[in-house]
């Protein structure tokens, strides 16, 4: 519930501290005085639009603090957390306008934008007036309070759980029909590509070892020739072999005439055809290494060509080939499983589906029930607030499951009728401003204690009405603030002295008169009685009218 509402430089209120306690709280005063002002400045804080023509004349911003005391499981801390804010204590909503127009929003001291400060503030407070659009009036939001009356969040929740589960399972189905149209539209192309892979069948690393051989090959065919010339040289018919062994032999037949001279040239053509001997083995042993054949040259080249012609063709790199064979293979594997793979969504999207269908019809048959209970209670709220010939009725319209939603499939719009034998209608067409008024209190009433915001603030719906509904009227805001918090702006003595407290709103002259600014201040019990007096009997209050006041204000806990 709100605690404390402080104002500062806000239209003729410089500055306000106003702490509000639990039950009915009233606050009054002439026309004129500031009322309006004060809601508009606890909207602000709300996450209301702001205006420049709120600033205080003169000053430079306003701004407007509330501070809250709510359950620790309330959704407001929920927000609070979503957000990354502190929500281990009060909740605390404050709005900076500027008189530039400009506005700054913060949650618990954090700046945020004003979206996240209106999603807190409509956890914490409901405004109410007789032309309040927002709110109950808004049939957007009757599913969600017939749910409420109702209290079947299991079933509420099973409908949303299954609603998301079929829709998912409505998608993947989606997905895979479309994947197969789309394979079926490249079937031939799949098919002659998985094929020309798999035939081609490619290696991881294959290309840079036939690179390598091919390279290998090339450089042995450009220096077998030398060679062979060498080997020519060496050990064929130019060979200097025969002629050295010739005249090695010649020299040896000397040796002994003149072996000191002689065996140093026969040791030296010795070791000339020891070293020409040992040069034939190296050649021969480098044309047996060299050697290879012409036709694996041709056909390593010819599987380089292929695979690298392959990559060009299907746009990818060499060693990607294996790894897009086996993704090709595996499409035209899945164009074979395709059928049965949407066969088997199929069959879980009907599940998902007949799963939704009975929850949600459930949920409908607990929203028609509920009605009629809810249309009974508020029902037998209208006679003492004058309204004895009017109907609230609760209209749900039925959709097929098929065309359902995640909170159901059903429409469901407050209709009223003011009168036997007029045509009812939507509850914000129908009903005039003073009768929307207490068919919202009635309603409110109803709901009363089953959740909601913990703060109920009502302008003014008291207007327009006798002294009996006024004083009916009072009895059901005071039964509300048994149940939550309820802030209500009267003009009403009946409701006024129904009040657990009351706040006196009224104007008044500074700086020598110069100035016109608005209090708020609580009224003590005198002061109370002489208020609610005042209500009664205008400017002039009678001992009459104290009289009066005493006898509404020791009525304040009956009932209607």
């Amino acid at each position: 519930m709100l605690v404390r509402l402080s104002i500062r430089d806000i239209v003729l209120i410089d500055a306000l501290d106003l702490d509000v306690g639990r039950g009915l709280n009233v606050l009054t005063g002439e026309t004129g005085a500031g009322k309006s002002i004060l809601l508009d400045a606890f909207s602000l804080a709300l996450g209301a639009r702001g205006d420049a023509g709120l600033v205080r004349s003169d000053c430079a911003q306003g701004q407007v603090t509330a501070a809250f005391d709510v359950a620790m499981d309330h959704p407001a801390r929920a927000l609070l957390t979503e957000n990354g804010l502190d929500a281990s204590e009060d909740v605390i909503l404050r709005r900076v306008q500027t008189a530039d127009g400009r506005t700054r929003a913060f949650l618990n001291d954090q700046p945020v934008s004003a979206q996240v400060l209106r999603s807190v503030g409509r956890t914490l407070v409901e405004l109410h007036g007789q032309h309040d659009e927002r709110a109950l009036v808004d049939a957007d939001t009757h599913r969600a309070l017939l749910d409420l009356f109702a209290g079947h969040d299991d079933l509420l929740s099973a409908t949303q759980t299954t609603w998301r589960a079929w829709r998912e399972a409505a998608r993947l189905l989606a997905s895979e029909e479309a994947a197969l149209e789309k394979a079926m539209a490249d079937a031939d192309y799949l098919r002659h590509a998985a094929e020309e892979l798999r035939a081609l069948a490619p290696d991881p690393g294959e290309e840079d070892d036939l690179a390598g051989r091919r390279q290998a090959m090339m450089q042995a065919e450009k220096i077998a020739s030398d060679l062979q010339d060498v080997l020519e040289g060496v050990a064929g018919s130019q060979s200097p072999v025969p002629q050295i062994a010739s005249l090695a032999r010649r020299l040896e037949r000397r040796l002994e005439e003149m072996p000191d001279l002689v065996q140093p040239l026969v040791s030296a053509l010795d070791r000339a055809l020891n070293a020409l001997g040992d040069a034939q083995s190296a050649t021969e042993a480098a044309i047996d290494a060299t050697a290879f054949d012409p036709r694996e040259l041709e056909r390593v080249e010819e599987r380089l060509f292929a695979l690298r012609g392959a990559a060009r063709k299907y746009q990818a790199q060499v060693e990607d080939l294996p790894t897009l064979a086996q993704r090709f293979a595996e499409d035209v594997a899945g164009l074979d499983l395709g059928q049965s793979r949407i066969e088997a969504h199929r069959a879980d999207m009907e599940a998902a589906f007949a799963a939704y269908r009975d929850a949600a019809t459930a949920l409908s048959a607990s929203r028609h029930k509920t009605a009629v209970v809810l249309d009974a209670a508020v029902n037998g709220e209208l006679p003492a607030l004058k309204l004895e010939q009017a109907q609230f009725m609760t209209r749900l319209d039925v959709s097929e499951p098929e065309g359902g939603a995640a909170d159901g499939i059903d429409q469901i719009v407050f209709w009223v009728q003011t009168n036997p034998g007029t045509q009812p209608g939507p509850l914000m067409k129908i009903a005039s401003g003073g009768e929307l008024s207490r068919f919202l209190l009635a309603l409110k009433v109803s709901l009363a204690g089953k959740g909601g915001a913990p703060t109920l603030v009502f302008d003014e719906i008291d207007t327009g009405v006798s002294g009996g509904v006024s004083e009916a009227i009072g009895d059901r805001l005071a039964r509300l603030g048994s149940q939550v918090q309820v802030l209500a702006v009267t003009h009403a003595p009946q409701v006024a002295a129904k009040a657990s407290a009351h706040f006196l709103i009224e104007k008044s002259m500074v700086n020598g008169g110069e100035r016109t600014v608005t209090r708020v201040a609580e009224l003590a019990p005198e002061a109370r009685r002489e208020e609610v007096a005042r209500m009664l009997a205008g400017q002039v209050i009678t001992e009459e009218a104290r009289a009066a006041a005493d006898r509404l204000m020791a009525s304040r806990t009956g009932s209607a």
